[in-house]
């Protein structure tokens, strides 16, 4: 694995949410890896986790391998657990969860989630919730690997149906199926709400539920 510890920081990082582990369809290590590539090819940094395991090590290391910039974030005592990765280009150990989540959002200018677990979700939704209330308008995009979100957008329609979602209060998220469109979309997105005011923002972002 390349270390490429003294290069500077990318303008744009995307954070991205997954597992420590690999789960069972091999289709999600090859997207972490190749979403990693894509990345460090178009000289976008990640931040993520922190740790050297599964899907979140895949893509870490992906990164670097293509000489790319990654921002490990993890708590203390996660270090040993998910075992950090110290090749990082810059390893930030924080003293407890609620740090690790809030330097994730500031180091970050988009989110993508890639398959996880419970913590994946959590970190997801968080984000879904703060753009809900206006806290943000960083892109958040669903990494749809052979449709692993599919019962959470279920879900979300069906919380929609039951108007628990109403007008005003809609999730600004984008799912796609492939990794390969992740990178030139966000990109667009970003760009489209760069300079703009908080309620052209809030259009751009609101337009992207137009898919559900």
């Amino acid at each position: 694995m390349k270390n490429g510890k003294t290069r500077s920081k990318p303008k744009i990082n995307f954070c991205v949410f997954c597992g420590s582990g690999d789960g069972k369809n091999p289709k999600y290590a090859k997207a972490a890896e190749k979403l990693g590539a894509n990345m460090a090819k178009a000289d976008i940094g990640l931040v993520y986790g922190g740790g050297s395991l599964g899907l979140m090590g895949r893509i870490a290391k992906s990164v670097l391998n293509n000489n790319g910039y990654v921002t490990g974030i993890i708590p203390e005592f996660l270090g040993s657990r998910e075992m950090m990765l110290k090749d990082v280009n810059n390893l930030i150990v924080t003293k407890d969860m609620h740090e690790r989540k809030g330097l994730m959002f500031k180091h970050s200018d988009a989110f993508i989630a890639l398959p996880g677990g419970v913590g994946t979700l959590e970190e997801l939704v968080e984000q879904l919730t703060w753009s809900q209330l206006g806290q943000h308008y960083k892109p958040i995009y669903l990494a749809d690997i052979d449709r692993f979100w599919d019962p959470l957008i279920d879900l979300i329609n069906h919380m929609r149906e039951e108007k628990f979602i109403r007008e005003g209060l809609e999730l600004n998220y984008k799912a796609l199926k492939s990794v390969d469109r992740m990178v030139p979309s966000i990109l667009k997105q970003i760009d489209k709400l760069n300079g703009q005011s908080e309620a052209a923002k809030k259009r751009v972002t609101d337009s992207l539920t137009a898919n559900f």
